[in-house]
């Protein structure tokens, strides 16, 4: 495995346990040359499932690509990269379950969706407005309007229970 910093392809293990999900093995690693640690995750190499685009096109399914686009979602946002790790492993885990070829980009849009709107509803909107094309500031609103609603019912119900 060749050092990210220094490119030398002489590490030795550090640390090395299961990763949250099960699937991988995390490997914390130290450069023997430049004495710097980074992480790796070894994976069991499966048949690969192909993403469906829009456009009908297939491309190979890429982990690596939806982190990208949690990332990009939650930069300046208050959550961590291990959430977004184990978002891409549920959403990973999800898709492995149930396709075993193919898989719309739109499931895949779904279920990242729904994961982020359950972490992070700022972020939640940011990948909506990207993922569902918003034209005009009416699609915006209409996506916001059910998670103000359930903000306001939520603050309604903490409010009645501190005057009990």
């Amino acid at each position: 495995m060749k050092c990210p910093f220094c490119k030398a392809d002489n590490s030795r293990v550090v640390d090395s346990r299961a990763s949250a999900d099960g699937f991988a093995i995390r490997r914390r690693r130290e450069c023997l040359a430049c004495g710097r640690r980074y992480t790796t995750y070894e994976r069991i190499e499966e048949s690969p499932i192909r993403v469906v685009k829009k456009d009908g096109g297939r491309e190979p399914f890429d982990r690596r690509k939806i982190l990208m686009g949690l990332m990009k979602a939650c930069e300046k946002r208050p959550v961590s990269m291990d959430s977004l790790e184990e978002i891409v492993s549920r959403i990973e885990h999800h898709v492995t379950d149930q396709f075993e070829r193919e898989v719309p980009c739109q499931f895949i849009g779904r279920l990242v969706m729904r994961e982020l709107r359950k972490v992070d509803q700022v972020a939640y909107v940011r990948f909506a407005s990207v993922y569902r094309d918003f034209k005009d500031v009416a699609e915006f609103v209409d996506e916001i309007r059910p998670l103000l609603k359930k903000a306001a019912a939520k603050k309604k119900s903490g409010d009645s229970k501190k005057r009990s």
